[in-house]
């Protein structure tokens, strides 16, 4: 017993009795040949990629099943046969998921082989300098050093600071 999925596209032509009775005549094949349909999806009218038997839309219906790869045999033969039917795919799905899962198992052996990496040593200082200050930005001042001062924008005038003194100066008329 595997899982598939079986997508097809259905005439828009055709009527909901006409879907339905495709859909019980699939799901009892499935059944009588011991498996189980998990899901039926009407994904509804849809346009498709290319004109189909001068169709450019149709309806998509989605089955999810388990069963033995005879029965999808057959399933197809019946999808192929019906006129209603303009394309259809059926995908194995135990398939994939094997596949995700010794892919996900070889990342693991990969992962468990390669080597940690650690925090690189500090670099030793030259003599006399003042010890690297931990979480510190390389470059930026150390905490405490005064701010250089920040280039003056081209074109603009550079603005000069005067301490004003609080004191008045003496008139020279009073004199």
């Amino acid at each position: 017993m595997r899982t598939y999925e079986q997508l097809f596209i259905v005439n828009t032509a055709a009527t909901d009795a006409d879907v339905d009775a495709l859909l019980e005549q699939l799901s009892g094949i499935i059944k009588a040949s011991g498996g189980n349909l998990d899901k039926t999806d009407k994904w509804g009218v849809r346009k498709l990629a290319y004109r189909v038997n001068r169709q450019s839309e149709g309806s998509y219906i989605l089955l999810s099943f388990t069963c033995a790869s005879e029965t999808v045999h057959e399933l197809e033969r019946r999808l192929r046969v019906a006129d209603l039917v303009l394309k259809f795919i059926t995908v194995r799905l135990d398939e994939r998921m094997k596949r995700v899962a010794k892919r996900q198992k070889r990342r693991e052996k990969r992962l468990a082989r390669k080597p940690q990496l650690t925090a690189p040593a500090p670099a030793l200082a030259a003599p006399g300098a003042p010890a690297p200050v931990p979480g510190a930005v390389p470059g930026a001042p150390a905490p405490g050093a005064p701010m250089p001062a920040a280039p003056a924008a081209e074109g603009a005038e550079a603005v000069v600071e005067t301490a004003v003194d609080a004191t008045p100066a003496p008139d020279a008329a009073e004199n």
